[in-house]
Parts: structure tokens; sequence; C-alpha cells
């Protein structure tokens, strides 16, 4: 389980192929300021907002030089079903380690499972912050509401408004920065997850 706060930006320094045809996946290697010698093999981060297994890890240089990096290894599926598919040499992800037992809840409770890709459509300034408008798969436009949660590539965010499969949330300065979201433009393709009470929710009241 996460909770949607981002606590590094990592890159990715190497893309390979796993598996052949239909059943290919993907081996990424993510360098990360984490401290990996508090990270286990087998242990979950969560990447661009999908939950990760590290299957190897490492630094250049040594401990006590350079940055660290670590692999996950993803299968087609999940290629397929979120943003991880479009991932090349470079591209900057939104990493957060999983949470333990006792730590602050500053996001909501986090799964780390994409329930859909959603799209940028449109971004204009507000003040400080950036207003953002984005379209979510008809599938989860019943789950979003006005005040809700949502996590988008891993943050979590306020829902301000909902129109039909369109939502808006406001990025203030600090996020803007300290995640990957201050870079999106217009088209963008990224994670979604929706709030897990929300799906609930609509279960008990049989619309799902």
């Amino acid at each position: 389980m996460f909770t949607g706060i981002i606590t590094d930006i990592g890159r990715v320094r190497s893309a390979q192929p796993t598996g052949s045809g239909e059943g290919e996946g993907r081996r990424f290697e993510i360098e990360t300021a984490f401290d990996l010698s508090t990270v286990d093999i087998g242990a979950s981060i969560a990447c661009a907002g999908a939950c990760m297994t590290v299957v190897d890890k490492g630094h250049d240089g040594g401990q006590e030089n350079g940055r660290g990096w670590f692999v996950v290894e993803v299968s087609a599926e999940s290629l397929s079903k979120t943003t991880l598919g479009s991932w090349a040499v470079g591209a900057r992800l939104n990493l957060e380690r999983a949470m333990r037992l006792g730590d602050e809840l500053g996001g909501h409770i986090v799964s780390g499972h994409v329930d859909g890709v959603g799209e940028l459509v449109r971004r204009e300034a507000d003040g400080d912050s950036q207003r953002y408008t984005f379209r979510a798969p008809k599938k989860l436009a019943k789950y979003l509401a006005p005040k809700g949660s949502i996590t988008i590539d891993g943050v979590s965010l306020t829902v301000n408004e909902v129109a039909k499969s369109k939502f808006g949330i406001n990025l203030i300065p600090h996020t803007q920065t300290a995640t990957t979201l201050g870079a999106l433009e217009p088209g963008a393709k990224v994670n979604l997850e929706i709030d897990m009470l929300a799906r609930y929710v609509a279960r008990l009241l049989g619309k799902e």
C-alpha cells in the first residue's frame, strides 16, 4: 500500500525486452536517490503509480558514490493497461516506497493498481497554481466526485470538479516541482487509480 506522496523522481536508465511475441514484457533499470541499503529484493515501489517489485539493485561507484538503481520486470499485460509501455531511456518517474505501519498518511490509501489511462486535455495558470483538466476512461467516470481523491501517475490529488468523463485538479507550486506532473502538456497520457473507498461504495450500491 502507498499514500500517493512522492518521495523521489527517478529516471529510466535502460529498457530491455523480456520474452517474445505477444508475451513480451520489459525489464527496466531505474535510477533513484533512495537509500537502497534499506530496500530489499522483493520490496514494492510505486513507479508512476504502478506497484512494481524490485528484482535487482545496485550503486554506480559503490554505496557512497553516485545514485543507486533498481530493476523491475513488467508483464505484457501491465504494459498494455498502463503508460509503462511508453517508458524510454531518460523518462522521469514519480517514485514512492511502500507505506509502513506508523507512517504518516499524508495523501490517501493507494494500492498501486492502475485502473486506467487518462489524458490531459487542458492546463491553465491559476495564480501560482495550475489547473489541469483530464479525461478519464468512461468506465471510471462513475467513481469521480468533487472533493474526492484520485491518484495520477502515483500522486494523491483532490478532484475539483467533474463533467461526465472529464475532471479538474489543481497543482500547487510544490507539486509542480516535486513530481513529474508539472511537465505535462495537453495530450499526455497518465496512469489513474480511483479512490478505493469510491469503488467499495459503488459496489455496495450495486453500481459496479
